[in-house]
């Protein structure tokens, strides 16, 4: 049985201008010490996915609905508050994109971070303060004794980050869920951090699901890639396949606006012509007709459906929701997948 299983998830706001659909249909599964990269541009529904399976959406004007969503053979969106608050920062842990308005500013470091130990593991104050020294230590935060006592105002940004990190961690959770982990790090931290995650992966079979605009960091860390696109999964597939063969026009952009080692420098990078969709106000038909360089005339009418797909050179599984993708691959299945 899968660790996580999630069955057609979707999430919309009620607001004055009308109803957004931030996640609209998402379905898929993850493994025990499986890494799953979640990617799309800022509005794509991604971050918006990881709070609902720890039903933080705010109610209202957030409303969440699923078929399902089985957490070790339990469906999250049925327990009470109580029960939810068992697993969040014990079971499963969130390292959230913004410290700075993830963290108490009234509160010191050590009460941050000691506070899950004493609730979830039952630690001693002088235990949970011992192992959470060695947490900051372990993401690179310089003199942790001394940075334990401070405030998070009195932290730079990456220190800040860095703690959230560490405080996701603490707890070995079974499921970690990292939204942007890494965006305020240097190379050399950022390096460190995804090592330690890694670590913490093979050691206690720890799955994480990798929410971030960079794909060099999901390119080295992920299994399998899902890309969003207006509250949709309009492409999923192994981390392999997907960078060698993009099978969804919008993915095909997202990899050629990364530089390589043969770009020229004189040259400009490839880019989506466009923005993304008002969620309140979708076209009738495919969200990314209008900027897409594949489009057909039924794409400005009909709205494409995920196929599963059969990768030509591995035999591997894939989906895409993209009309002409189907003169490119074998279809084995219609219809939306897990």
């Amino acid at each position: 049985m899968a660790l996580l299983e999630v069955q057609n998830l979707r999430v919309r706001f009620e607001t004055h201008h009308g109803v957004v659909r931030a996640v609209d249909g998402v379905s898929f599964s993850l493994e025990e010490g499986e890494t799953l990269g979640l990617v799309g541009e800022s509005g794509s529904g991604k971050s918006v996915t990881n709070l609902a399976l720890l039903g933080l959406i705010p109610s209202p004007p957030g409303v969440v609905e699923a078929d399902r969503v089985l957490f070790e053979g339990r469906d999250l969106l049925t327990l009470n508050e109580r029960e939810l608050r068992s697993i969040r920062g014990n079971r499963i842990s969130m390292i959230f994109q913004d410290p700075m308005t993830s963290m108490n500013p009234l509160l010191t470091i050590e009460r941050q971070l000691t506070e899950v130990l004493c609730l979830h593991k039952g630690l001693s104050r002088r235990e949970a303060r011992k192992k959470a020294i060695a947490g900051l230590g372990d993401v690179g935060i310089p003199s942790p004794e001394k940075r334990i006592d401070q405030y998070p105002h009195q932290l730079s940004g990456g220190m800040r980050q860095r703690v959230m990190i560490a405080m996701g961690l603490l707890c070995e959770p079974r499921l970690l869920l990292a939204d942007e982990p890494t965006t305020a790090l240097d190379v050399t931290i950022q390096a460190q951090v995804l090592e330690l995650m890694k670590a913490l992966q093979h050691k206690h079979g720890t799955a994480i699901i990798l929410v971030t605009h960079d794909l060099g960091v999901v390119a080295g860390m992920s299994d399998r890639i899902h890309v969003m696109y207006a509250g949709k999964l309009v492409e999923t597939a192994s981390t392999s396949d997907l960078f060698q063969l993009p099978l969804h026009p919008y993915t095909k952009g997202l990899l050629g606006s990364i530089p390589t080692l043969h770009s020229d420098p004189n040259e400009d990078l490839d880019s989506i012509p466009g923005a993304p969709p008002d969620l309140a106000a979708l076209p009738p038909g495919c969200s990314f007709e209008p900027r897409c360089a594949w489009k057909a005339e039924r794409c400005s009418k009909e709205r494409p459906e995920r196929l599963t797909l059969t990768q030509p050179s591995s035999g591997a599984v894939r989906t895409s929701a993209c009309f002409e993708v189907q003169r490119l691959l074998r279809p084995t299945q219609s219809g939306v997948t897990q």
